[in-house]
């Protein structure tokens, strides 16, 4: 390994090598069909962030995709901390990393049908977050497009599941980034309400509440948690419930909540600004500034520091 000191490294079904050989057969099943599911967390300051959470929700998603990862969350919980160990050398102190564990079903073999597979591929790696690439939504506010395509209904699948079938979400967002570059898709759900972005959950804000999309539309974000647990704290209501258009372009103030942005201002809907145009809003500042105490981390500060 000393060889490759200066090259990331990555867990794949029992080894931990350079990710430059970190090889998956093309005849994968997640590669052929998006038969797999992940989940992703990050680190603050170079710190793991709620990986109990995240495996929890991880393996729920195996659960409901009758996926077998061959191993325990206690043991995954294990790879994870030690290949972002050996990883953490490799960033600068303003740097952090997302961390990611990914499960497809396996490799079709050769001659077999479409229902068999060998083993579960499994995978730990870790990702430099966008700081650079994303840090004007910090300054300028995050500009959200809902494109035509809707998120698929939960009665086809269900978005509680992080599964690696990505295409409805990410063709919704090249939609989106086709209309502006800067753009963030958020969805409709099958009923004309706000669902949920790539990796995203939305949230507005009405006359001192805060309203969010039902559960069972969303992949609920251990993000979103977060924020909501922050709200609460704070004596904040907040409402799960349906959400539309009407809502957003009316609303006092919009944020968005995930795992590299944490909580991030939405500026405008389809070029109708949010509010007043204060970036952040008052509540979405106050619970920004809750997240930073919470996890002892500003990460606006380190977002703004890669602003050219």
């Amino acid at each position: 390994m000393t060889d490759f000191a200066n090259e990331r490294v990555v867990y794949i079904n029992g080894e931990i090598v350079p990710e430059s050989r970190a090889m998956v057969s093309f005849r994968d099943r997640s590669f052929k069909y998006g038969d797999g599911a992940f989940d992703m967390t990050r680190t603050f300051g170079h710190r793991i962030f709620k990986l109990d959470e995240h495996l929890k929700r991880f393996y729920k998603s195996l659960k409901y995709l009758q996926m077998d990862p061959g191993m325990s969350i206690e043991r995954l919980k294990d790879i994870s901390e030690e290949v972002l160990a050996r990883n953490l050398h490799l960033l600068s102190e303003h740097e952090d990393y997302w961390v990611g564990q990914r499960v497809s079903r396996g490799v079709e073999p050769v001659g077999g049908d479409i229902h068999e597979a060998s083993e579960a591929t499994v995978i730990v790696e870790c990702t430099p977050l966008p700081f650079k690439a994303r840090a004007h939504y910090f300054r300028d506010g995050m500009e959200v497009i809902v494109p035509s395509l809707r998120r698929t209904s939960p009665d086809s699948l269900t978005p509680r599941a992080k599964t690696h079938n990505y295409m409805n979400l990410m063709m919704a967002h090249e939609e989106a980034r086709r209309q502006n570059s800067n753009a963030w898709a958020i969805l409709l759900d099958v009923n004309g309400n706000l669902s949920e972005g790539v990796g995203s959950n939305i949230f507005l804000v009405d006359d001192g509440v805060i309203y969010t999309p039902e559960d069972r539309f969303v992949l609920c974000g251990v993000s979103r948690q977060t924020a909501i647990d922050m709200a609460e704290a704070a004596g904040i209501k907040v409402v799960r419930t349906d959400i539309d258009l009407y809502d957003a372009y009316t609303a006092d103030e919009a944020f968005i909540t995930s795992t590299s942005f944490c909580i991030v201002p939405v500026q405008s809907f389809n070029g109708i600004e949010v509010g007043d145009g204060t970036i952040p809003g008052p509540i979405t500042k106050r619970l920004t500034d809750a997240y930073i105490e919470f996890i002892d981390h500003d990460f606006v500060s380190q977002y703004l520091k890669h602003l050219d």
